[in-house]
């Protein structure tokens, strides 16, 4: 697998972008756990219904949930999006996983985060999952100014 990156960021701009970036994510994953109670609430009402050989439904009330339901999903869609528009990959939405392309030594690697910790500590190769990650070395914490152009 190889990256297609047009963006890359240095480990401070990384470091900078964590809390929006936490934030949005946090957003993504509120919403789609919103669509998917919604979910599991209309197909728990097709299963009474089902079993009941039919029952009498409140159609409008059916109605806004399934719309409810719809923008959550749509939120969560649009908000991942946005981390995608940003230049950062999310690598595994279960995990809270996201990687931020990174040039070192001439080659593209990927910072990776997990959502929740204080600090971008690992990364990993471009044809590397997130479980082969490592901690970050010396080669990371240059400066902007010594990194080549």
């Amino acid at each position: 697998m190889s990256v297609s990156v047009n963006k890359t960021f240095t480990l401070s701009e990384a470091q900078t972008l964590l809390p929006v970036l936490e934030s949005l994510f946090r957003r993504a994953r509120d919403s789609a756990q919103r669509a998917h109670n919604f979910e599991a609430e209309m197909q728990d009402l097709s299963q009474r219904i089902y079993l009941a050989g039919g029952m009498h439904v409140d159609v409008v009330a059916a109605a806004r949930r399934r719309a409810e339901r719809d923008k959550a999903a749509q939120l969560a869609k649009d908000t991942l999006v946005e981390i995608d528009e940003i230049g950062v990959t999310v690598q595994d939405f279960e995990e809270g996983l996201l990687d931020f392309p990174c040039q070192i030594d001439g080659s593209t690697v990927l910072l990776c985060w997990r959502v929740g910790e204080v600090a971008i500590t690992h990364w990993h190769t471009a044809d590397e999952g997130s479980e082969e990650r490592r901690p970050l070395d010396a080669r990371f914490h240059r400066t902007d100014r010594e990194r080549p152009n």
